[in-house]
């Protein structure tokens, strides 16, 4: 399947342009005001770009419970993670169906127009349990729908203000543009890499392993909210641009980022993410361990079985498995478990405690596992915040 069509065979525009704009911001001084969070804020740009194509808005109740219990929408097109509005009690008791609200940053900007269509009790503990595996608050995601709202809102937005970016705006191309780009670059099947860490050697090799049958990578990391001991995106994507000035194809490769939030949902996060990618248009989408995984709450492998809950092509995106990968001393080379008969002995695998440590004691890990421009980067960035 050449030239990926997007997620429900439309993209979804919801930005409004011009006097329809003008009219919208008028519009929202007037009207009930709903406070978003910062995810939140997240989802109605990506919404409003088509990212998150076939959704128009926030999700109403049969669409919020089928995603939970069958990682389908309504209509039966697959969708993996609930999209939701949540409000606190007081909000939700001042809201009545057909109203229009506008919607708030964390500042208080309004950026979009929402038409209530539906308001309903947030089910925390099912969608814990089901779309996150585990009902632990000590669970990044599990403790965000804990901590959010006891009722939930649905309906269709439209944005007439952007989020304010001030950082990587370059790299900010919506799935229009990225799919224009491939066009352009004569693309057919294009790979796609979500990534929240900075690359080591193991990244790399796979995704240079992917782009071995592929026509183009698109390195594509998360830059939306994520916990707070993840490496801050503006150090990681220092790391991605060291890396790509020196070992990747620069005809065969670009670099853009996905303002998404990270929800650590594990393999449900793999499905949204390859979902997200084909609205970007992506043909093929890379699947390592533990994608999207947080502590020990998923098997290693759970993220390619899911993809066996679904039809041959239904998706319409192809996932590449990947392996754990490593260095092999024996090998002499980048190898994974799927190429590779020696022992572990012989593998250069470093844990991320392990590499942390290196890193904040300025030690530069040795070079089968982080190219040494990126770990000078990491090295520099830990001691920084030190000071």
């Amino acid at each position: 399947m050449l030239h990926s069509i997007p997620h429900g065979g439309k993209l979804i525009n919801r930005i409004l342009r011009g006097k329809d704009r003008e009219m919208a911001e008028l519009k929202a001084r007037e009207l009930k005001k709903i406070p978003l969070s910062q995810r939140e804020v997240s989802d109605i740009e990506m919404m409003a770009i088509g990212a998150l194509s076939p959704l128009e808005g926030f999700m109403c109740k049969d669409d919020y419970h089928s995603v939970i219990d069958t990682m389908r929408l309504t209509s039966g097109l697959p969708w993996s993670i609930p999209i939701t509005l949540s409000v606190k009690q007081e909000v939700a008791d001042g809201l009545a169906l057909k109203d229009e609200v506008a919607l708030m940053d964390e500042k208080g900007h309004p950026l979009a127009l929402m038409t209530v269509e539906d308001i309903y009790p947030h089910d925390k503990e099912k969608e814990a349990i089901e779309v996150y595996k585990t009902d632990s608050a000590e669970h990044p995601g599990v403790k965000y729908v804990y901590d959010s709202g006891p009722v939930l809102v649905g309906g269709k937005i439209t944005l007439f203000q952007r989020p304010r970016h001030q950082d990587f705006l370059q790299y900010r191309l919506d799935p229009a543009d990225t799919r224009k780009v491939f066009q352009e670059k004569g693309w057919k099947r294009v790979v796609g890499f979500q990534t929240r860490n900075p690359i080591h050697r193991a990244h790399e090799y796979i995704q240079k392993s992917a782009l071995e049958i592929v026509d183009g990578l698109m390195v594509h990391p998360l830059v939306g909210a994520t916990k707070g001991d993840d490496v801050p995106a503006e150090v990681r994507m220092r790391c991605y641009e060291a890396l790509f000035e020196n070992y990747y194809p620069k005809d065969r490769t670009m670099l853009a980022v996905f303002p998404a939030a990270m929800r650590y949902a594990g393999p449900r996060e793999a499905i949204f993410h390859a979902i997200a990618r084909k609205n970007y248009g992506c043909t093929h989408f890379i699947v390592g361990r533990d994608h999207a995984g947080v502590g020990n709450y998923y098997g290693t492998f759970d993220a390619h079985y899911i993809f066996d809950e679904f039809e041959d092509g239904e998706l319409g995106i192809t996932p590449m498995f990947f392996d754990h990968t490593f260095y092999c001393k024996r090998c002499t080379s980048m190898a994974s478990y799927k190429t590779c008969p020696h022992d572990s002995v012989e593998h250069v695998a470093l844990s991320g405690t392990k590499v942390r440590e290196m890193l904040r004691n300025g030690v530069t890990p040795p070079p089968e596992f982080s190219r040494p421009e990126v770990a000078k980067i990491l090295i520099e960035a830990m001691s920084a915040k030190k000071e």
